[in-house]
């Protein structure tokens, strides 16, 4: 029997669309905004579905006979009972400007494919594992700094956030502050994970953006750290189009090589944006 879903159109219709067989039709179990252009949800997780840290998944909204779908990064790890999204507010987007209303009790949809390149297994072990995040981007970091898998094959996590406003850096600081109590992975972390987050509009103590604090050496200075080296280090970069390009010539140029699950080496960059 084909499932069924119902969904609230603007005019506050109530329509009911069958689900694709291919997709799964799961409530909402909370929601919390960060700002006027970002917010975070967890959904109910079915017991068949399954995903590595960091990938992402095809999300959706029951609100037309052909639902749109976008790639929104998995911000829980792989052990969660609950499947959590960070999401960023885009008013004309033909998914998230719906999306942005949904509240506890409402129906997303969830293909049942997960792909993504941001998984430790498409790096070599290393000593130093190096996170760049701008915006939304640091949803799949999320993720893998949840997971014991990440400790096993990384000695040390450097995480970087980079938005416009401070505002904008409040998930990341929550995520960052709850590791060492966390059911899992909390005893394991022990001072083995750093949060570097920077601003490029509203002014702060630590402003700019993250390849220009690499190069000029500023990164390392604050954090007081040896500079990246593909001997010790592995990348995994996610967020803006321009800090792909830029970070990734900037890894690129000290020698490091791009890894895939074929083929893992130095660095991955994740290229699935949500709109």
């Amino acid at each position: 029997m084909q499932q069924t879903a119902t969904a609230v159109k603007d005019d506050a219709e109530r329509v009911a669309f069958p689900i694709p067989a291919n997709v799964f039709a799961e409530k909402v179990v909370s929601v919390k905004h960060y700002t006027d252009r970002l917010f975070s949800f967890r959904v109910t997780r079915p017991q068949a579905f399954r995903f590595r840290s960091g990938e992402f998944v095809m999300i959706g909204l029951p609100n037309a006979e052909k639902p749109v779908f976008r790639a929104y990064s998995i911000a829980s790890p792989a052990w969660d009972e609950e499947i959590e999204f960070f999401s960023i507010k885009v008013p004309d987007g033909p998914l998230t400007s719906h999306l942005q209303k949904v509240q506890p009790g409402d129906t997303v949809l969830l293909r049942h494919k997960t792909t993504g390149t941001l998984v430790v297994d498409a790096l070599t072990p290393a000593k130093r594992l190096f996170m760049i995040s701008t915006g939304t981007g640091i949803a799949p970091f999320a993720s893998l700094v949840r997971d014991p898998d990440t400790y096993e094959k990384f000695d040390q996590i450097i995480l970087t956030h980079t938005c416009r406003d401070h505002a904008e850096l409040a998930y990341g600081v929550e995520l960052f502050e709850a590791l060492a109590a966390d059911p899992l992975i909390g005893e394991v972390v022990q001072d083995r994970v750093t949060l570097y987050s920077t601003t490029t509009r509203e002014i702060t103590p630590r402003m700019g953006r993250i390849t220009r604090l690499i190069e000029t050496g500023r990164f390392y200075e604050d954090l007081g750290i040896a500079p990246l080296s593909p001997e010790t280090d592995r990348v995994m970069i996610c967020g803006s189009m321009h800090m792909l390009k830029d970070v990734k010539e900037l890894v690129e140029g000290l020698g490091f090589k791009e890894g895939s699950l074929a083929h893992p080496a130095d660095f991955v960059v994740e290229r699935a944006f949500v709109g």
